[in-house]
This record gives structure tokens, sequence and C-alpha cells, in this order.
């Protein structure tokens, strides 16, 4: 399904909490205002909130209520109104405080569970208002940086109204879901793939002699025949290919399968992956393609599959909830636009410099990933042995 490119990441958001300068004497860890930044939507939210805008009293009701008007942890209007701290011209509500507490991930709300404890996320939260008043005393909250953060908390805020009442995927109707896999049932089913192992010679005669030794050896013996035979070499560095898994091209479908593709195959080796019968048996011919003849041996297998509607009803719900919120932050976007024109400045965009790319990897581009720039000269192999 689609993604909106309007969502971000909240990590990243709670990462942009930790680089405020904590104030003269403030011992609270970056992991309490990440926790907060995440919890508290008022004036705690990655101190950015307060930043921008202070904590007026309309801010102050929002903040302490959650989902459709109801008051968090059971407080009546008269208990949120209750004053817990002071700090500066701010107040702190008892209803700040449980909206921050019904607000964090369940593992940190268990944190909090003693009474020491909940003195200590009060303490924490009051830590958060001296360094987002000492912010704005620096005159931080005017800094370029602190204003685009601003707008990333604002676009959050309404992106997260704007799916308020989306169902839940376990609350969408069975019947939906059950005609969305009808309707992509091919999605569903998975044929066969095979996972191959190559090496590659320049003649059809000394990949004969191959196949015979081929035929007799273990997983090791193979590699050693590659390293002395290929005229593909082995992938080098931390992620290359141990000598047992010589060669080896990964996984790929039957031929004519679009979602089996893999680039590695050449046509013919694909093709040829599927005429071997066993696990580590060789192809009794050399298979000849464009780079020279391949001898193929068969690694591994997995037997076609078809998912039942019950293994992929939770997939599918997922999906479906992602397809309304793609849906309606489209919605959403399209009438903004309409309410605040947008022009693009093309010429002016242009004269933009990006960094230069970062050098490519050296693999080999058959058995590792490609590159386009020469490559280092290395010294000519030796002639491989003469084969009996």
């Amino acid at each position: 399904m689609p993604q909106s490119g309007w969502r971000s990441s909240e990590k990243r958001a709670s990462r942009r909490a930790t680089r405020w300068p904590h104030a003269a004497g403030s011992s609270m860890p970056r992991g309490v205002v990440r926790r907060l930044a995440n919890a508290w939507p008022g004036c705690a939210a990655v101190l950015i909130v307060t930043l921008g805008f202070g904590c007026n009293e309309k801010a102050l009701q929002r903040s302490t209520r959650s989902d459709a008007g109801r008051l968090p942890g059971g407080l009546s209007p008269e208990q949120a109104a209750l004053v817990v701290a002071k700090v500066g011209d701010r107040t702190i509500t008892l209803g700040d405080y449980a909206a921050t507490l019904e607000r964090m991930d369940q593992f940190d709300r268990l944190r909090y569970q003693s009474p020491e404890r909940r003195k200590e996320l009060l303490q924490e939260i009051i830590d958060v208002e001296l360094l987002a008043q000492d912010a704005r005393k620096r005159k931080l909250d005017q800094e370029p940086e602190t204003q685009q953060a601003i707008r990333q908390v604002l676009r959050d805020a309404i992106l997260a109204d704007a799916k308020r009442d989306l169902p839940a995927p376990a609350d969408i109707p069975e019947a939906e879901v059950r005609a969305y896999y009808e309707a992509h049932r091919d999605d569903y089913r998975d044929p066969e793939r095979r996972r191959v192992a190559e090496i590659v010679v320049k003649d059809k005669d000394t990949a004969n002699k191959i196949i015979t030794l081929a035929r007799k050896t273990n997983s090791r013996e193979w590699g050693e025949l590659f390293n002395t035979h290929s005229t593909v070499p082995l992938r080098k560095g931390p992620e290359g290919q141990p000598v047992e898994m010589a060669g080896d091209l990964g996984l790929v479908g039957p031929p004519g399968d679009p979602r089996g593709d893999n680039p590695r195959f050449s046509a013919e080796v694909r093709a040829a992956a599927f005429e071997i019968g066993e696990i580590g048996e060789v192809l009794s011919r050399p298979v000849q393609a464009s780079d020279g003849f391949h001898v193929v041996r068969l690694l591994g297998k997995s037997a076609a599959h078809e998912r039942s509607f019950s293994d992929a009803d939770r997939s599918i719900r997922v999906a479906l909830l992602q397809a309304k919120i793609a849906e309606r932050e489209k919605a959403l976007e399209a009438e903004l636009r309409r309410q605040f024109p947008v022009t693009i400045d093309e010429h002016a965009l242009a004269k933009v410099e990006l960094p230069p790319p970062t050098e490519p990897p050296t693999d080999h581009p058959k058995y590792g990933d490609t590159r386009d720039a020469p490559r280092t000269k290395r010294p000519r192999r030796p002639e491989p042995p003469a084969l009996r």
C-alpha cells in the first residue's frame, strides 16, 4: 500500500528533543526527554510546542483531554484542573500529569507505579519546563531549526487528527477483508523458489570436466573448484561469500514469474535451475549463456505455497488501514493546497548543489553490488590447472 510522504518518524522527533542544551545544573537524562516528548503533547513535547507557543489555557485544556473529549485517568473536570506544580508563570495541572502517563508507551508507564516514582515523573516534567523556559530566554525558539521542528510537530498533530476516527485493524468488517483477499488472490500464492550456485568457465570441455568432478564433491570441495576454475572471482569483504557458498546466485522463481525475478540469473541459468531434481545435485550438462558456460548446482528450494484467508487476515487488515490513512491524508493535502496555493521556483531549485556521492563498493556485479567506476588493475590470475 502507498505510504504518505507527510509522515515523519516519532523516533526522529525524539532525537531532536535531545539536541536542546540542558539548563545549568540539570541532570535530566536524555531518555527521560524522549519519553516525555512522546507522551506529553502540551509543553513537554520535545520542548517545541512550549517554545513556539507557550502554554495558553486553550492549549492546556486540549492537552489534558484524550480522544473524544474524555479526560485522562478517569479524572473529573475539577480534578483535572488541580494545580500540582508551578514553574514561573506556567502551571502544571493534574490533568497534564495524567495525560503524560496515559500517552506513554505501556512499558515506560510501568516505571511509575510507586508514589516515589510518580514524584520523580513530576520532577521530570518540571525539568522539561525549566529547559523550555531557559531555551526561550536564550531565543532558541527563534532559530530556523526550532521553527522547522515546530512545523513538524504541528504537521504530525494534524495528521493524527485526520485519522482519529478510522477503525482499528480488528474493527474492519470481515466482508471487506475477504473481498480484498479474493481480489488479490495471486499475491498470496508463492511459487516454488530455488537457490542456485554456479561456476562459469569459457569453454564447454572445461565445463563438462568440472561437472564430472562436482558431482562427487561436498560444499567445501565445490568452493575449491570455484576458486580454481571460475572466471568470476569470489566476493570479498565483510559480507563476502564463504567458500561453501561460492558462486551463490540467491533465490529465483520459475521462468515467467515476475515476482521471482533475480537480476543475477541469466534466462538460461534460470530455466536450468528448474531441471535439477535434488538439493546438492549438479546439472548434467553445461549451460551456455552470453558470458560463458555455467556449471549449475542446486543449493536449496522452497515448495510452492498458498496462504489461506486466515493466514493473510491480519496483514490484509493492516494493508486496508494503511490505504484508508493514505486516502485520508491525500484528501487533506488536496484541501490544504486549495486553501493555501503553492508555487515552486524550479530555477532556484536547480541551483542547489548536492554533496558528491560516496565511493561505490568494489564487489563483483554478479555476486555483489554493482559499480560504474573503473576498477583498480589486478594481477592476472594464473591459468587453472588441467583437469584430469
